[in-house]
């Protein structure tokens, strides 16, 4: 059983624990307001790009250009957005499991699966297991801008258009709300646009040629879609950060009651016994 020393260092441990989830929770707030802050930002231009990129794609695109035929799919580039720490609750793990699960279906169908691991935890993870991991990046994080995408766009795009794989893939935590996050697993490349018949002439007057409109647009609405991803995944990665660092604090308050009942029932039991002995050796005196 243990001791009241125990109990009370067990205590003033917890207690040291908590205020560090305390601390934890509160800068996990702190960025995600931020990050919530630039996916509020860059959601307009977002959308509006999209919504061109799609008007301006014809019929024959999906036919002649490279970024929207579809091919016979050999090998696949996965790239996997994972956080760089832990302590964000199930955010990692889900991520992984989806990757886990999406990369054993393509083998059933006979296609090899290549990783680019964004992230420190997912990097770790996969090459531990042998898995094909032909990049990464970790870090971009802790300070994330746009010059990040410079570092993963260029290898998918290049690597695609050489033919060294024949789709690319994203799969990533979606933030939906503080606690809230749904794993994305979706196509990036060949772009995945479904196009209206005559929308885009219905919409849209052109000066120059549409395709040099669209050759021009191209890689600004990969890098848009790309950055969204990241936003996505670190905004994610704080809402979960702080919800994980939230329940941690309320169980350490639980847990600190908890001890505290238990010290009290020990003192007291232990001043009983020392009441029964001072009373037992007065009565020995007297007899």
């Amino acid at each position: 059983m243990a001791t009241l020393r125990d109990l009370r260092n067990r205590i003033k441990g917890v207690k040291s624990t908590q205020q560090i989830t305390k601390a934890m929770k509160m800068v996990a707030a702190a960025k995600l307001r931020r990050a919530t802050e630039a996916i509020v930002s860059a959601r307009p231009y977002t959308q509006k790009l999209s919504g061109l990129v799609s008007n301006l794609f014809t019929e024959d695109d999906k036919a002649t250009n490279p970024f929207v035929t579809v091919r016979d799919v050999k090998k696949e580039l996965i790239v996997v957005i994972t956080a760089d720490r832990g302590l964000c609750g199930a955010f990692n793990t889900n991520i992984i499991k989806e990757t886990t699960h999406y990369v054993d279906s393509l083998k059933k169908q006979g296609i090899d699966a290549l990783l680019f691991c964004v992230g420190k935890k997912g990097y770790d993870h996969f090459r531990k297991r042998n898995y094909e991991v032909v990049g990464n990046v970790v870090g971009l994080f802790n300070s994330l801008n746009f010059s990040y995408v410079g570092q993963i766009l260029p290898y998918a795009i290049q690597g695609y258009l050489d033919g060294k794989f024949d789709k690319v893939t994203f799969i990533y935590n979606e933030f939906r709300s503080v606690v809230s996050q749904k794993v994305i697993n979706t196509p990036f490349l060949p772009v995945p646009l479904e196009v209206e018949e005559g929308s885009s002439a219905e919409l849209f007057i052109f000066e120059v040629s549409q395709k040099e409109i669209l050759n021009a647009l191209l890689p600004q609405y990969l890098e848009t879609r790309l950055w969204k991803s990241l936003l996505d995944s670190n905004a994610a990665e704080h809402g979960a950060r702080m919800t994980a660092m939230e329940n941690a604090t309320t169980n350490a308050s639980e847990l600190i009651s908890s001890l505290k009942l238990t010290y009290n029932k020990a003192r007291q039991a232990a001043i009983t016994k020392e009441l029964l002995e001072v009373v037992s050796g007065a009565n020995a005196l007297r007899g």
